[in-house]
């Protein structure tokens, strides 16, 4: 259902509110460079910082300003399975293709827990779900018997994962599970090219918030099988994905987009603070190395 570079969009603030006019030049400029879908309203759009009206509308002005020429992917993970379903009812009305659904964090549910709350969602929402695997965050993982059941028991509704386990045998491990068709998307930009080669069909990407169409020419040789240009690429982009998590994410990756774009600020929200002087130093060997400053 998805490919290629997606980029998790942060969410601009100024003066402690959303920068909305940013966010739609941000929008305009990943769909302008080849971003084949975007993530609203996901671990680095802030999510967890936002209120729900705040939230709501994030999604609501990606998806206005995207205006059918890419799908939105809107950010309805919570550790409420009812708050989960709150924002997959505002996001199928709003015009979402999917809904990004984390494993619930905090809680720490069993897997039994976990089968629990994706089949409530899937049984309560049409919105297709695209799973989201993180347990470095969540400290829950959705182990790949979990994965397999959900999918098999909801194959029209759970249409996707998201996996930033770091475990690659994983993608194998559901291909046999499941079947080769199903939609696997790395979480983790520095294991993209390996990820792909195993059987993923792209990347929801923090490094394409700022090199959208270095991401995109990437995956692009990757799809046609060009693998010394894809490795090429992937050293271009390597020393990026790093700096994009050398302080709490998304400080460094918002004090980059503040480098290349003077409309975007570099202001997160607390607990996160702004990118520290060494993440900005990584950040900015980085951008260079890259090409992009």
């Amino acid at each position: 259902m998805f490919s290629g570079s997606i980029p998790a969009l942060v969410t601009p603030f100024r003066d402690g509110s959303i920068d909305e006019a940013a966010f739609r030049r941000l929008i305009d400029w990943q769909i302008d460079n080849g971003s084949s879908a975007l993530v609203a309203c996901g671990t680095t759009g802030e999510a967890s910082t936002l209120s729900n009206a705040e939230h709501h509308r994030v999604i609501e002005i990606c998806i206005e300003q995207a205006a059918g020429r890419v799908p939105v992917i809107a950010g309805c993970g919570s550790n409420d399975t009812r708050n989960a379903l709150l924002h997959m009812t505002f996001s199928k009305k709003a015009g979402a293709a999917a809904g990004l659904c984390v494993a619930p964090y905090y809680n720490r549910p069993s897997q039994a827990g976990l089968i629990a709350h994706f089949s409530f969602l899937a049984e309560n929402s049409d919105l297709p779900i695209v799973l989201y695997n993180v347990p470095a965050r969540t400290v829950t993982d959705i182990e790949d018997e979990t994965v397999v059941a959900l999918v098999r028991k909801y194959p029209d509704r759970i249409v996707a994962i998201k996996d930033a386990s770091g475990d690659l045998s994983r993608v194998a491990d559901h291909r046999m599970g499941i079947g080769r068709d199903f939609c696997q998307l790395s979480g983790n930009d520095e294991l993209w090219l390996p990820h792909a080669a195993a059987g993923g069909r792209g990347c929801i990407s923090v490094t394409a918030n700022v090199a959208p169409a270095l991401c995109a020419e990437f995956h692009e040789a990757i799809a046609a099988n060009e693998l010394q240009k894809a490795r090429q690429l992937n050293d271009r982009l390597f020393p990026l994905h790093y700096a994009m998590f050398s302080d709490a994410s998304p400080a460094p990756v918002k004090y980059a987009l503040s480098r290349v774009h003077d409309w975007m600020t570099d202001e997160v929200r607390l607990p996160i603070v702004k990118a520290s002087d060494k993440a900005r130093k990584a950040v900015d060997e980085a951008q260079a190395s890259a090409g992009l400053l």
